[in-house]
């Protein structure tokens, strides 16, 4: 690891617990409107764990310390209860189609981040995935406190053990793209960011604005995006992770993965300099018919990126208003 990469984990790494509530809630006041915070989770057919999420955030976060001042859900097309267990558990649920209705949706988890900072109002937004299990609100307090009390940072990351199943002894084991696919990419090619545990987690907080002038990769490389261009745009020390514990959610099979790699190996590739790919490509995939034989299924992959938000002309209304 470079040096300035081992220095950055020293200074730049926290634990949940190092930053007790009542400081946080001190240090949101003593900012004002710079801390207020909005807390959004993106959600696609999440019925069976959005509403605990919800519903803790609310209960530790909002009723029992006034710590967030806004807690929606961004629902992405789901076809299940996931928006009314949502609205019933206490969030402001919006649709991602309602918020820019003059751009044409694309499926995408980027896609519904990027557009939730036309739907969201705080300076300070967290963004939540609503998969999780066991959910423990310190996800959100832990990220949120570099944000509070240290003017130079600009985006945290939460890290923390992925067990793979429920077998508590395969706590290192999740992350299975993280370790194949993201993690190589970055020693390889911006060794600066090889100290961040989790650079493909969900779980993060940042500034509105940093996030405003940042392009959003529409699908799943937009979390390693994000960590690239932030260090191109503001400089190592504007990130830090927190240690938030344990991380249990859904996992997907290993072709979903493997789409998922080919997003997020195609967004690090644009990175690159000279680098020129087409914003849409394919990955060809097998599975074995009924005859024995192999049948290639070829999946698209979107690679488009949703610019600033900053160059949006309705989101620069908003903000002048």
């Amino acid at each position: 690891m470079l040096e300035e990469a081992e220095e950055w984990l020293t200074r730049r790494s926290w634990d949940a617990a190092d930053r007790p509530l009542a400081q946080l809630l001190h240090a949101k006041r003593a900012a004002g409107a710079a801390g207020s915070i909005s807390v959004v989770l993106p959600a696609l057919n999440e019925e069976a764990t959005v509403g605990a999420i919800v519903e803790a955030l609310r209960r530790d976060l909002m009723e029992d310390v006034p710590l967030i001042d806004e807690l929606m859900v961004v629902d992405s097309g789901s076809t299940d209860r996931t928006s009314e267990v949502a609205a019933a558990a206490g969030a402001k649920v919006v649709h991602r189609d309602e918020i820019l209705p003059r751009v044409p949706t694309v499926p995408g988890k980027g896609e519904v981040l990027w557009r939730s900072l036309l739907a969201a109002s705080g300076e300070i937004i967290c963004f939540v995935d609503a998969d999780l299990r066991d959910f423990d609100s310190r996800f959100v307090s832990g990220i949120l406190g570099p944000l509070l009390t240290e003017p130079d940072v600009q985006l945290v990351k939460a890290m923390y053990d992925r067990p793979l199943g429920d077998n508590p002894s395969g706590a290192r084991q999740g992350g299975r793209v993280t370790e194949l696919v993201a993690r190589p990419l970055l020693n390889l090619h911006w060794p600066l960011l090889a100290g961040v545990v989790q650079p493909l987690g969900g779980e993060y907080a940042a500034r509105r604005s940093l996030l405003e002038q940042l392009p959003f990769p529409v699908g799943y490389g937009v979390e390693l995006g994000m960590l690239i261009d932030t260090l191109n745009l503001a400089g190592l020390d504007a990130l830090g992770q927190v240690d938030v514990g344990v991380r249990k959610h859904r996992h997907q099979d290993g072709q979903a993965l493997g789409r998922m790699a080919t997003a997020i190996m195609r967004t690090a590739q644009s990175r690159l300099p000279g680098s020129v790919m087409p914003i849409r490509l394919g990955l060809t995939q097998f599975e074995r018919t009924d005859d024995g034989g192999f049948r290639p299924l070829t999946h698209p992959i979107n690679a488009e990126e949703r610019p600033p938000m900053a160059t949006i002309p309705e989101y620069a209304a908003r903000q002048a208003a």
